[in-house]
């Protein structure tokens, strides 16, 4: 017959394992997603939430963009 201590062992040795087993998965499973997270983002997969409240806007450039534009590119009419 088994003895109250040996069923005890028992107890704690599948206990043991099924912490063992438990920790290991979760680890890969933390390493996998660590992964994931730390890879190189690539152009057009990420997802971009938002918009312009009034997306018209942009349509035709306003006077002052006009002249940032023009200060950017050298185009002023400052110079001879």
């Amino acid at each position: 017959m088994v003895s109250s201590t040996e069923v005890t062992y028992i107890a704690f040795g599948l206990t043991l394992l099924a912490m063992i087993w438990y920790i290991t998965n979760k680890g890969r499973s933390n390493l996998a997603r660590a992964k994931a997270d730390a890879a190189p983002a690539v152009a057009g997969d990420d997802v971009m939430e938002g918009a312009a409240i009034n997306p018209e806007q942009f349509d035709e450039p306003d006077a002052a963009a006009l002249e940032e534009m023009a200060e950017l590119l050298g185009e002023d009419d400052d110079q001879d």
